[in-house]
């Protein structure tokens, strides 16, 4: 992909930023203070006394335990005495003030006077807490005001347990009584002001999105009045980028015809299409350009990202080169002279799916390989996320072989050091590590280091195939044994290491794509078929004939989506009317079924189970099939059901659907379907698919969402997507009839029989001489 930009202003010094964090880090920090949780919050510092000078207004936010990167409670243990909660910062807020409210119960076998818990930021004792005889084996509350000099964009709070029960210098280390809980209740109030950034390319994607912010990315596009679909398929392109960026957090948008007051936006303009309160220098090509939010205070710091162009086509260059290219630019505008996005994607080929062409190492499925070390006796899981195509099938072998090399302290004899692999919090399979061998005591430490004579293993671990969905996770969960043979004869020191090496393997090459469909939870977890094709070029969206912006909400919130499931903007993406849904009949589909694209919908009725026009709705019900949604084909029994009735109502309250089908205008196409009783109830819809808090609850080829309460149904005729070899589909055919296969099996048997009977019979007439 090639993107050529020309630099339309000189680059604003980055310096000011600089000077910001040289200033706040600086300045002498104060000790922060404990407090007890009826004390109110101290007053925020000033400007003068922060060392960077606030321009916007306060905001207050609170991080959870689990928005700190703590999966459930903090379990603090006498072996494993450390936890840490990461707290990032955005580039164009500074801290005013912070206040850790910790909830936690601590042993009450502890001696008071030489136990408490030690709090750290960023390597800087701030807080010493006492844990008192009196409110041992209880939840207390303990509130530290933290220093916000103390505070840059990544942040580490680290808590240390120093417990002793006894007096005694033979101490068990490993002593039941030594324990402190840190609850989910805990939490972090920030108190951040906003500043001032420059209007400086440079730093895209900040402030649109800044990777240090964890909260959900909610991004309002400014589209001029009655645009044409094209503006909204441009738009599209651009929001599917920022899902990108946003990943795990998930993405909302908005589509606005004026810029908001109090938001950073992004904005599409053309000459006579200029969004109302906005002014533009005059558009001579493709530009992209950051700006102060006129509608915003000017010390607010909000900004504008503006894409303009003379022509669609011109429009459309500046945002492939936004997203092609924004680490070459520079300065508040740039001017595009060129773009070129490259080749058509090959189906499978999703940066953020593992291909299965070939053994995958772990070096590519993780960001850095520091993530496959831990060290302590009871160190955190290892954990690795693993996309695929939802669409394997296993036809020829029933495991995906994970070939694990691993590292570890090695005991000194046999003992309960063990290392469990698992996937998706499923245990494969648990693994005794062996002690060092002998002699391995006094070895020479080599340079470099992949010459060393490090203490490992290997272990080829077969992953069932029923057990790997789409979106996994292979987890590696390290015990090692203090080896402690009685009291005093040894201290146990937080010496223990071991590292999962990323050299490491798992093999999908024996698998093939065949699935039976509709399946709404491969779209719900994946994006499924549609992101096949990691560009979607395969894919259309349909849309009402004069969507409002709810629709145009819900197109670029599923391109947001899909950005996140591939890792790559949609930049092949079709947008069509419901009326020009024939032009684009050879793809996937993805239709907004509200307005004429709900009548669109009406017209392929006679096959749905669900259709919802002008209020009224009409539910047709089957009799459920019985088959396990997995992508195992041949499960179950495919044959079509009968209809066995249909309700018509007028429904009063909100109603959201998902409906998948086979697509009515090419074979072997699918069609995903967002219905609902009005545009502005597409939202809860889109909000399923964002719903982390839970198994995802749609299956199926039917999900009803109505408020809180959501169900699924299996009810339409299944239909197949992929390829296998023809002896496959002999199997899979076989497979669905237990009788034929004791008849082949019979049949096989006779003919060995026979071929043996006759074997021996010649060999017979030649020991006797016979012809």
């Amino acid at each position: 992909m090639r993107v050529f930009i020309h630099v339309g202003l000189t680059a604003l010094c980055t310096s000011l930023l600089l000077g910001f964090n040289i200033a706040a880090t600086s300045a002498a920090p104060s000790p922060a203070t404990a407090t007890s949780d009826t004390q109110p919050p101290s007053s925020a510092p000033s400007p003068q006394s922060t060392g960077t000078p606030p321009t916007g207004p306060t905001r207050t936010r609170v991080l959870t335990l689990s928005q700190m990167g703590n999966f459930g409670p903090m379990a603090l243990r006498g072996e494993s005495p450390n936890g840490t909660l990461n707290v990032g910062v955005r580039t164009d807020e500074v801290v005013t003030s912070a206040r850790l409210k910790l909830d936690m119960a601590w042993s009450p076998s502890l001696i008071p006077s030489l136990s408490h818990i030690k709090v750290q930021l960023n390597g800087v004792d701030v807080a010493t807490l006492p844990l008192d005889k009196d409110d041992a084996g209880k939840e207390v509350t303990r509130t530290i005001d933290l220093d916000p000099l103390l505070f840059t964009d990544y942040n580490q709070i680290k808590l240390q347990m120093v417990a002793h029960y006894t007096t005694d210098a033979c101490e068990d280390p490993y002593h039941s009584s030594l324990w402190t809980d840190i609850s989910p209740a805990t939490s972090l109030t920030l108190t951040t002001s906003g500043v001032a950034l420059p209007d400086n390319l440079a730093l895209l994607p900040r402030p649109f999105f800044d990777r240090q912010d964890n909260r959900p990315l909610s991004l309002p596009f400014v589209l001029p009045p009655n645009a044409p679909l094209s503006t909204l398929r441009t738009a599209g392109v651009v929001a599917s980028w920022f899902g990108e960026l946003a990943d795990y957090r998930h993405a909302h948008f908005s589509v606005l015809n004026t810029p908001p007051a109090d938001s950073q936006a992004i904005v599409l303009a053309m000459p006579g299409a200029v969004p109302q309160g906005l002014s533009l220098p005059q558009i001579n090509g493709p530009t992209v350009t950051v700006m102060a939010n006129p509608a915003s205070p000017p010390q607010s710091g909000r900004k504008l990202l503006v894409l303009a162009g003379r022509d669609e086509k011109e429009l459309q260059t500046a945002a492939f080169a936004l997203v092609l290219g924004h680490a070459g630019m520079t300065g508040s505008s740039d001017q595009i002279r060129s773009v070129d996005p490259g080749p058509v994607r090959r189906p499978y080929d999703a940066p953020k799916w593992a291909p299965i062409d070939r053994p995958v190492p772990f070096l590519d499925l993780v960001d850095d390989p520091q993530q496959l070390q831990v060290s302590g006796f009871n160190p955190p899981q290892i954990r690795v996320n693993l996309r695929v195509p939802p669409d394997l099938y296993a036809w020829a072998r029933q495991s995906a072989p994970l070939d694990v090399h691993y590292r570890y302290t090695a005991p000194s004899t046999y003992n309960d050091s063990m290392l469990n692999v698992s996937i998706n919090d499923q245990l494969v399979r648990s693994e005794r590590l062996r002690p060092s061998h002998d002699g391995s005591e006094g070895f020479r430490l080599n340079v470099p280091l992949l010459t060393s004579t490090a203490v490992g293993a290997s272990d080829e671990v077969p992953v069932p195939a029923f057990r790997v969905a789409d979106n996994n996770q292979l987890q590696f969960q390290f015990h090692m044994d203090a080896q402690k043979a009685g009291l005093c004869a040894s201290t146990a020191a937080d010496v223990a290491r071991a590292a999962i090496d990323p050299n490491s393997t798992i093999d999908f090459s024996g698998f093939v794509h065949f699935t039976a469909m509709p399946n709404l939870a491969y779209f719900a977890t994946s994006g499924f078929p549609f992101t096949r094709m990691a560009d979607l070029s395969d894919t259309a969206i349909v849309v009402p004939d004069a969507p409002d912006a709810a629709d145009e909400a819900a197109v670029l919130t599923l391109l947001g989506n899909m950005g996140a499931w591939t890792g790559l903007p949609a930049l092949r993406v079709e947008v069509v009317p419901a009326k020009d849904v024939a032009s684009v009949g050879g793809r996937d589909l993805l239709v907004i079924g509200t307005g004429s694209a709900a009548d669109l919908l009406a017209k392929w009725g006679k096959g749905l189970p669900l259709l919802i026009s002008q209020g009224d709705t009409a539910l047709r019900m089957r009799e459920q099939r019985k088959e396990s949604w997995t992508n195992w084909p041949a499960d179950g029994d495919h044959r079509p059901r009968t209809p066995d009735g249909e309700t018509v109502m007028s429904t009063s309250g909100p109603l959201g659907a998902l409906i998948g089908f086979e697509s009515p205008l090419e074979a072997g196409r699918s069609v995903v379907a967002l219905a609902a009783t009005s545009s502005g109830q597409l939202a809860s819809v889109l909000d399923v698919l964002q719903d982390d808090r839970r198994p995802s609850p749609v299956y199926g080829d039917l999900t009803l969402v109505r408020g809180a309460q959501i169900d699924s149904l299996l009810l339409g005729k299944p239909y197949f997507v992929g390829e296998v070899p023809w002896y496959a589909r002999i199997w899979i055919f076989v497979s669905n009839y237990p009788s034929l296969l004791a008849i082949a099996g019979i049949l096989a048997g006779l003919a060995v029989a026979l071929a043996v009977f006759w074997a021996l019979s010649r060999l017979a007439v030649r020991r006797t001489g016979g012809s």
